[in-house]
């Protein structure tokens, strides 16, 4: 008997893997013989770092750059060696949670950290990049970060325009002549989950402005800045195409990727389920099991366990998963592939308490057990 374990990270409590093991914990208490096979999942987001590293036998390396304000900030990112892939969550150079909440200014903040982070993986022999750029604190169309790789965006005097969205007031001429030469041979698969223009009332500006700091004045000025930057970059980069979906992506890093880099953007769920390919161990499985901290009604609509059920049910398998939480409008789980779900709430409890890591992975083993003991019943 073999049963296939993905379970998307517990925020605060579990990583990927450390919930998988905990289910496999359970199985094992019930069925010590069976064979459980414990694979990392993520969605694209925060956890897809050490989810893939953890999962696919890589590493960890941790530098110093520049942050979203311009102080330096260490950011970790992950290397899969023998495929030559750096693993890179935006956030953690240009993140949200790295801005107080009374210093949130997009005017301000700036992506150069990200391209620092690039680089780096550049020198440590990486060409394939794998890139989460949820959860960003910027609005600057990526400039800052495509500034540290090398390219040019000037003022009326040649000089690089100031780090921020504030920057692109001043841009005047955008040159790649000076960009990294060896660019051309790296690829960039984005983690992108939101469809929203550079510009316009569904643009970045509009949209994740407020969320960044922005007021309606800031907003207004933005949005006339992308709009100004997009038609000057289309003069020497005929990718440049604002209103194609998900440009507007992480204050318009959706925008850079598919501009000046060899980007492509696409469900955060998809890069995770082909990297760490999920699918070949699904043929012979007799269980599939997935979940994450909140089952809810989003997780229907192609959040990480989704993903999952989908792969499964083309091979016709049973879906069962687990969460810390469930809402009632989770039900839309069951017609999307996930045949059962189930909280791993044991008692009455504080949020606190039932977040406690070691409290999280017993709770969770123990549901397992008792729901694989059920599945097997329901098999004799």
């Amino acid at each position: 008997m073999k049963i296939v374990v993905a379970m998307d990270s517990f925020k605060g409590s579990m990583t990927s893997l450390e919930a998988g093991n905990a289910v496999a914990e359970g199985i094992h208490r019930a069925c010590p013989d069976v064979c459980v096979q414990v694979r990392p999942l993520a969605d694209g987001g925060e956890g897809t770092v050490d989810a893939l590293v953890q999962g696919m036998g890589g590493s960890l390396r941790k530098v110093s750059v520049t942050g979203p304000l311009g102080e330096p900030v260490e950011c970790t990112y992950g290397i899969l060696e023998e495929r030559k892939t750096a693993v890179v969550e935006m956030s953690g150079a240009a993140g949200i949670t790295l801005v107080a909440a009374e210093r949130r200014n997009p005017l301000y903040t700036t992506t150069y950290g990200v391209g620092e982070v690039i680089r780096d993986a550049v020198s440590q022999g990486c060409r394939k990049f794998l890139v989460g750029i949820g959860g960003s604190a910027t609005n600057d169309g990526g400039v800052g970060m495509l500034q540290a790789l090398g390219f040019g965006f000037l003022d009326e005097k040649g000089a690089q325009v100031l780090p921020g969205a504030r920057g692109l007031a001043k841009l005047a001429k955008i040159t790649g002549e000076h960009a990294m030469p060896e660019l051309a041979e790296c690829d960039f698969r984005v983690a992108c989950d939101v469809t929203n223009e550079l510009c316009g009332e569904l643009g970045c500006s509009a949209v994740f402005g407020p969320q960044k700091g922005a007021t309606q004045e800031m907003i207004t000025d933005m949005d006339g800045w992308l709009g100004h930057y997009a038609k000057l970059a289309k003069e020497s980069f005929p990718k440049a195409d604002p209103l194609r979906a998900g440009t507007g992506a992480a204050g318009g890093m959706g925008f850079a990727f598919l501009t000046f880099l060899n980007g492509i953007l696409e469900p955060g769920i998809r890069i995770v389920l082909e990297e760490t390919g999920l699918e070949t161990f699904l043929p012979d499985a007799d269980l599939v099991i997935t979940g994450e901290g909140r089952i809810d009604g989003q997780t229907a609509m192609g959040k990480a366990p989704a993903g999952v059920a989908e792969l499964a049910k083309k091979y016709g398998k049973t879906v069962i998963a687990f969460a810390g939480s469930v809402t009632k409008d989770a039900a839309a789980c069951n017609a999307n592939g996930i045949d059962a779900f189930f909280p791993i709430l044991r008692s009455i409890t504080t949020l606190e308490e039932a977040m406690e890591p070691a409290q999280a992975k017993e709770n969770l083993a123990d549901t397992a057990e008792q729901a694989f003991r059920l599945w097997m019943a329901a098999k004799r």
